[in-house]
């Protein structure tokens, strides 16, 4: 902690005040010690008199909450500075009090900083533990989980490449989250979901009149996120008259709605996302190569799902406590046969297509457990989906006779012979799934039922 006050006979009082044995406590009487003190290492409390020198203004606020987003500071003002104060507050200053508090109630918001410093610390370490749970923990994620706490607290921006559906929103989400950016906004956007007009307003704003429709004023997501973070997803599908756009607020801060002659300020973290080759692109001319480097100031790669399979347990649950709330059910989990057709599916859509998987297997679940029937038709025929439904089998090629054929005995074994329930599993009536026993002569495990 450092106490930073001209005011000396105050700082050594202050001091007395605040003292524990865990806590270092620091004093500094002018701007000088000050800068050395920042410069040295990071601070968790800094108590800081506006009176120290006339350069102890906002500027000095945003130098300390770049170089150290987790210090918390609390801003001491005469009576004629309390717009500086408040300022203060508004680029990143914990509290503010008069200069005139005394010592005890300066004391208590120094408190009520440590503590809420302690708090954000438990949530980072909780953050991370989920996200790690999430993702998993091979040698590639372990790089991915490492980059992500050493730029979550930087304003830098970050460029994540990766195959679709390997959760690169998520990462996105959870660089926020552990960002000094935390209580703004978090705005995403899918830049290859609209057209570039439709993109460009959406990213910018217009203005009344700006085109046909534009019957009001629309704020755009870069100034929705003012003081937070965009995630423009799909990046490399920008035309490139947006892309210009882009770079002129990563290069200025600075944006101007459609049809409005006038630029305005603003203030937002941007993390991008691509699944394509964006280097390629530069090549081509498809993409510009100055928002190509703006862009990837940190490049984090994330790998498949297929490359770290150690976290599709984690994965399973967290989609069946979700799709269980989702829908009001009370599946606990994934019975035997069904978990070994997840653990050896490919997931060429990677965790989205798990997450479509786990929804479709709880919405027909009708126990407590999960079994293979539950599964989509693909997973338990030994087929791999592939984009635009063009499946591939993965083994020894069946006829759609003996898939069929497998597909009952395996529904009868699971249901343990009860034939009503297989027959509502397999979607067909019970008189269609007798006469399909017969021309298969299937018989029905020992101890079946005929009734449900």
């Amino acid at each position: 902690m450092l106490i930073a006050s001209p005011d000396i006979e105050f700082g050594m009082t202050l001091e007395r005040f605040v003292e524990r044995p865990e806590l270092a406590i620091e004093r500094c009487h002018d701007m000088a010690g000050l800068l050395r003190a920042v410069s040295r290492r990071e601070m968790t409390v800094i108590v800081l008199d506006l009176t120290l020198s006339k350069e102890a203004d906002i500027n000095l606020v945003s130098f300390v909450q770049q170089r150290n987003p987790s210090t918390r500071m609390v801003l001491l003002f005469e009576m004629e500075d309390l717009e500086k104060a408040l300022e203060g507050i508004r680029h990143g200053a914990f509290f503010y009090l008069p200069r005139s508090s005394p010592p005890s109630d300066v004391a208590l918001a120094v408190q009520k900083a440590l503590d809420n410093r302690q708090a954000e610390l438990h949530l980072d370490d909780y953050e991370q533990s989920v996200f790690e749970e999430l993702v998993g923990r091979t040698d590639a994620m372990r790089r991915v989980v490492e980059l992500i706490r050493k730029v979550a607290p930087t304003d830098s921006t970050v460029l994540l490449l990766g195959e679709s559906g390997t959760g690169k929103e998520v990462v996105a989400q959870t660089l926020h989250r552990l960002s000094p950016r935390r209580d703004k906004a978090f705005v995403a956007v899918n830049c290859a979901a609209l057209t570039q007009t439709l993109l460009e307003s959406e990213l910018f704003g217009h203005v009344r009149g700006a085109f046909t429709g534009a019957d009001t004023d629309k704020m755009g997501l870069f100034e929705a996120a003012d003081g937070g973070t965009l995630f423009l997803d799909e990046v490399g599908d920008m035309e490139p008259i947006t892309q210009a756009k882009v770079l002129r607020v990563l290069q200025n801060g600075e944006i101007r709605p459609v049809g409005d002659p006038v630029t305005r300020k603003v203030n937002v973290r941007v993390i991008a996302a691509t699944n394509r080759d964006l280097l390629e692109a530069v090549q081509s001319l498809a993409f510009r190569e100055d928002l190509y480097y703006r862009l990837n100031v940190i490049q984090i790669r994330i790998p498949p799902l297929r490359e770290r399979m150690d976290a599709l347990p984690a994965l399973v649950n967290h989609f069946l406590a979700l799709y269980n709330g989702r829908h009001n059910k009370n599946v606990r989990g994934v019975d035997t046969t069904a978990a070994r057709y997840l653990q050896q599916y490919e997931y060429p859509g990677n965790v989205r297509e798990l997450e479509s998987i786990m929804a479709h297997a709880v919405i027909m679940a009708d126990g407590e457990w999960i079994t293979s029937i539950d599964l989509p038709e693909y997973m338990r025929q030994g087929i791999t989906a592939r984009p635009a439904l063009a499946y591939q089998k993965r083994e020894t090629l069946l006829s759609l006779a003996e898939m069929e054929e497998q597909h009952i005995r395996h529904a009868l074994e699971v249901l343990k012979g009860n034939q009503s329930q297989a027959a509502r599993k397999l979607g067909i009536s019970r008189s269609t799934l007798w006469r399909k026993m017969r021309e298969y002569n299937i018989e029905p495990p020992s101890g079946g039922m005929e009734d449900a």
